[in-house]
């Protein structure tokens, strides 16, 4: 094979590869199944490049703490009181997360603008169809079971009938989702010029804005106006106003969202004491195993041991609806600050990559990925929407993307 010919299959494995990631973030919010098959069908064709003599590496500023993440993750696995279904779970998830980062970092050169504007429209498009079909549950009914009685306090919020999910698990994966949809829509907004785009976005934001608020998820609801609220006084006070007119007509649209979102402040629902006491049973936990945790995933077996509030094994305790508190107690506190490096890590990059001479486009997508890992940071406190596989596997795709452009 000639040198041209050698290039040219590097450069259409890297191409594919690029597809590959592109169609992975697209399908993550609607399939396991085939986001898993993207993922190892983006390694495999990075495999054959190397095979045919075009291996190569891509490091980056997180490889450390990343590996010592790793590394006292699968740790934990020993002192976890079922170390085979630890390990299983622990590789599983640790792993695909791990190597989505990598396929990112070794796939995408956002140097290319053709690539990015290829990324915000698919990612979008993706987004506006779970929109959609988050409007089709609410007002039609389409997708709805019995399991939704479980996520409603009628006897709090009487009016409180339905909150939709869309295509994610629960109406409080869904706001995670949307806290980190919105956030990236409120970057490009913000930095592009561009008026029919910024039109654009500007639509799809308020239409996910609203079906934000039909999860009625008070923790990303809130999450995402503190964080765009902060960001409009420090940096741009001109889209204050407009975020204010926003959230007054959604709050006066639905009583019952009135009525939630003030409960934060006035009310100790069911939802609220639950959170505290499952709080306060993860202190307990980690005071009692503060180096390895209680292993990888091993929350729903310990918490039984722990049960101050429950008292009985009826429902299974799968996290302790607390992003924080929930990785100090599985993988320990080194485990702990070696994620929230990487996790921070990357907020940080993205912000601090506004004063650097960057493409506009580049800088928009860089600064809404701030936001919304920001807002997840501050959901986190009240809830663990990260222990859903997809929704990670997007945090840790977008993670890849901040520092592949950062680093480039």
């Amino acid at each position: 094979m000639n040198i041209f010919k050698k290039n040219r299959l590097n450069n259409d494995c890297k191409r594919l590869m690029f597809y590959i990631v592109i169609a992975m973030a697209t399908m993550l919010p609607f399939s396991y199944v085939v986001s898993s098959l993207l993922l190892v069908a983006g390694w495999g064709v990075f495999a054959y490049k190397s095979f045919k003599g075009f291996f190569e590496w891509k490091r980056t500023i997180l490889d450390f703490p990343i590996m010592i993440f790793a590394i006292i993750s699968f740790l934990s696995v020993l002192v976890s009181p079922d170390p085979a279904f630890s390990f299983y779970n622990c590789y599983n998830l640790v792993g695909r997360y791990v190597l989505t980062y990598y396929l990112v970092v070794q796939s995408i050169d956002f140097e290319n603008i053709g690539q990015l504007k290829i990324f915000l429209t698919c990612i979008s498009a993706s987004l506006f169809i779970v929109v959609i079909y988050g409007f089709m549950q609410a007002f039609l009914g389409i997708g709805l079971t019995s399991e939704q009685i479980v996520w409603t306090d009628g006897a709090m919020f009487p009016g409180l009938k339905t909150r939709v999910f869309s295509t994610w698990q629960n109406p409080n994966l869904l706001g995670g989702y949307f806290d980190l949809m919105l956030g990236l829509m409120a970057g490009m907004f913000l930095m592009i010029k561009h008026k029919m785009v910024r039109i654009v976005i500007a639509i799809l934001f308020c239409l996910t804005a609203f079906c934000l608020t039909l999860t009625y998820a008070r923790g990303a609801c809130l999450s995402i106006a503190v964080v765009i609220f902060v960001y409009s006084i420090l940096y741009n006070r001109k889209v204050l106003l407009a975020l204010i007119a926003l959230a007054v007509i959604l709050l006066l649209s639905d009583a019952t969202l009135v009525d939630r979102m003030t409960s934060i402040f006035t009310k100790m629902d069911t939802s609220s004491e639950m959170r505290l006491a499952f709080w306060e049973s993860t202190i307990a936990m980690i005071l009692d195993h503060p180096l390895l945790g209680i292993g990888w995933g091993s929350y729903f077996m310990v918490y039984p041991n722990y049960d101050y509030y429950m008292q009985g094994n009826f429902i299974k305790i799968v996290h302790a609806h607390n992003m924080y508190l929930n990785f100090m107690a599985e993988i320990g506190l080194f485990g702990f600050v070696s994620y929230m490096v990487c996790f921070f890590g990357v907020i940080y990059k993205a912000f601090k990559a506004q004063v650097m001479k960057l493409d506009s486009l580049v800088k928009a997508m860089l600064l809404g990925i701030g936001l919304g890992l920001s807002a997840l940071a501050i959901n986190g406190l009240t809830d663990y929407v990260m222990f859903n596989t997809e929704l990670s596997m997007l945090v840790w795709l977008f993670s890849g993307i901040v520092v592949s452009i950062y680093k480039n």
